[in-house]
């Protein structure tokens, strides 16, 4: 009994000395930090952007991201308590947000309807501030967007800036707002406060002047607040190691016709098996050619290089023998990773001559499966989770080889952050989850393959079906009917050609195709909207951009551009 009692004195003494570091540290008041150290503790939250917001001068309005339930008990704890804090009706009635409900003042709100904007504009003119709870929806509804439509209207009568807050992780909480499937759920789950700095509608406005809409600037830089929400110094193959922690190892990640569907942890293991023999014949930085085709190996290669700090180099085996022997000489490549059943099936004979002209040897992936022993696949089993080589955000991770339009080939250094931050800004338009299934018949060694059609899917835990060939017209719908993916990368002139060979449900499974290299002629979008009910997002990219710039989204796009 004494040691129980003392036990729990113990405990309420740390919680009240942690209640007082938080409260000198963030400037809280007391009763705020002490129902702040309770989450604190648990999610080992990353909280000091929030001294952003509660610096912020009055006006000001704090627009979260309303991800799960824990939110409003968060903001309470942590932002002024003279804020009035806008509440869905389920937070307002929530029994166990009473305590965090007391903090500070709020009111209920019924998000089907639009604010009531006079009193709220009194309340900012008076030097008030405001938090209002938006859904967490990248691609909001109509119904939904007129809740930026009306945040906007209230910030410009009165004045007042706007302080967008993202909390990443929440997403994953067992008291999450997204579905199951598309958010697999974390009982502690590490948490960051992303908050960006105060803006008027007008400074928004201004950064970009041909804005066509104060909501539009207003919703841009809520989307800004989510990708800040992303480490960007975790680099490539730590973020896939963390969306294998998200969905969990055993999560299906990669498929292709031949070898068939690997888990994460079956990736990360067959990665680190190669990376140790790439460590063998290759330096530290050193470009290491990858000439493979879209499937599982062209996968674990990757990520094996990746691990390994080499810089995967990928050879556009289409581009002939004189473009592959001068992107050779032009990145300094001295060790080209390929297959040789891909190159007798392929018939690319005179492009390994052209390799081995521009002073290249080949590493067979045949040779170095064969030199694998038990022990390696021991300890690739036992540390599958720990990359080969310390992993470095700024350093380059992947030579892309342009097409040699305007002359030779240029080579295009894109670091392990140039590749991440096009991820999430995307991820930050466009919305998709683990609940779909993505199928690439892109080739890696262009950028729009890369980077939206491999990548992405390793870092969002989104399953990736791999097909070798674009140009295989009759086949790949019968491979989509099969495999009935949601989501599709292709150019105009492949999805016209899959459309015209392609019978009505093929494609029946896809929610929308994102589309670049090239225009989107009209009737292509048209026969993809009418018969088979998917929406064509368009975008447009360079390869030195990594290679997203502009991209359509559901609620904002327009046929025949590449934006609003």
């Amino acid at each position: 009994m004494i040691l129980t009692l003392a036990l729990l004195v113990g405990l309420v003494f740390a919680w009240l000395l942690i209640a007082v570091i938080e409260r000198f540290r963030l400037d809280l008041r007391f009763t705020q930090a002490l129902l702040y150290v309770p989450f604190k503790l648990a999610y080992r939250i990353a909280d000091n952007r929030i001294r952003i917001a509660r610096s912020a001068n009055t006006p000001v309005i704090y627009v979260i991201s309303h991800q799960s339930r824990i939110e409003p008990a968060l903001m309470l704890s942590l932002l002024p308590d003279d804020t009035l804090h806008i509440l869905d009706e389920a937070s307002a009635r929530s029994p166990w947000l009473e305590p965090w409900r007391e903090l500070g003042r709020t009111i209920a709100f019924n998000a089907e309807h639009v604010f009531v904007s006079r009193r709220l504009v009194r309340v900012l003119k008076g030097k008030g501030r405001l938090a209002v709870y938006l859904p967490d929806s990248v691609e909001p509804d109509v119904k939904s967007f007129r809740l930026f439509r009306a945040i906007t209207r209230i910030a410009m009568q009165a004045d007042a800036r706007i302080v967008p807050i993202f909390v990443a992780g929440t997403r994953d909480l067992p008291m999450s707002l997204t579905p199951k499937e598309k958010a697999p759920r974390h009982w502690f789950p590490r948490l960051s406060v992303s908050v960006l700095e105060p803006m008027t509608i007008a400074e928004l406005v201004a950064r970009n002047p041909d804005m066509a809409s104060n909501t539009n600037a207003l919703f841009d830089r809520f989307a800004e607040a989510r990708l800040y929400g992303t480490n960007l110094d975790r680099g490539l193959f730590l973020a896939m190691r963390d969306a294998a922690d998200r969905v969990g190892p055993s999560h299906p990640i990669i498929e292709d016709v031949i070898s068939g569907s690997l888990s994460y942890r079956k990736l990360f293991i067959g990665a680190r098996v190669l990376g140790r023999r790439f460590e063998a014949v290759t330096a530290p930085g050193e470009a290491v050619g990858v000439l493979l085709p879209n499937a599982n190996g062209v996968v674990l290669t990757f990520v094996g290089l990746i691990s390994a700090a080499r810089v995967a180099a990928m050879i556009n085996y289409t581009a002939g023998p004189a473009s592959v022997t001068a992107a050779i000489r032009t990145a300094v490549i001295r060790t080209v990773v390929s297959s040789r059943a891909f190159v007798e099936k392929a018939g690319i004979d005179d492009i390994i001559a052209a390799v081995e002209a521009g002073g290249a040897k080949m590493l067979w992936l045949e040779d170095v499966r064969a030199g694998v022993t038990a022990l390696d696949k021991v300890a690739g089993a036992l540390l599958w989770r720990l990359p080969l080589q310390r992993q470095q955000a700024s350093k380059p991770a992947v030579i892309l080889f342009t097409s040699g339009s305007e002359g030779t080939p240029k080579a295009v250094v894109l670091s392990n952050r140039n590749l991440l931050a096009n991820v999430m800004q995307a991820e930050a338009r466009v919305s998709v989850s683990p609940a779909d299934t993505l199928l690439n018949v892109l080739p890696a060694f262009h950028s729009f393959g890369l980077t939206g059609g491999t990548i992405l899917p390793l870092v969002l835990g989104v399953k990736l079906f791999l097909y070798p060939s674009p140009l295989h017209y009759k086949i790949i719908p019968e491979i989509a009917r099969k495999v009935k993916p949601t989501v599709m990368f292709g150019t105009d002139t492949f999805l016209a050609n899959y459309a015209r060979t392609a019978k009505d449900g093929d494609f029946s499974s896809l929610r929308f195709v994102v589309a670049g290299a090239e225009a989107v002629k009209p009737e292509t979008r048209r026969t993809y909207r009418d018969r088979f009910q998917a929406s064509i997002v368009e975008g447009f990219g360079l390869t030195e951009a990594a290679p997203v710039v502009a991209v359509n989204t559901a609620i904002h796009s327009r046929d025949g551009t590449v934006g609003r």
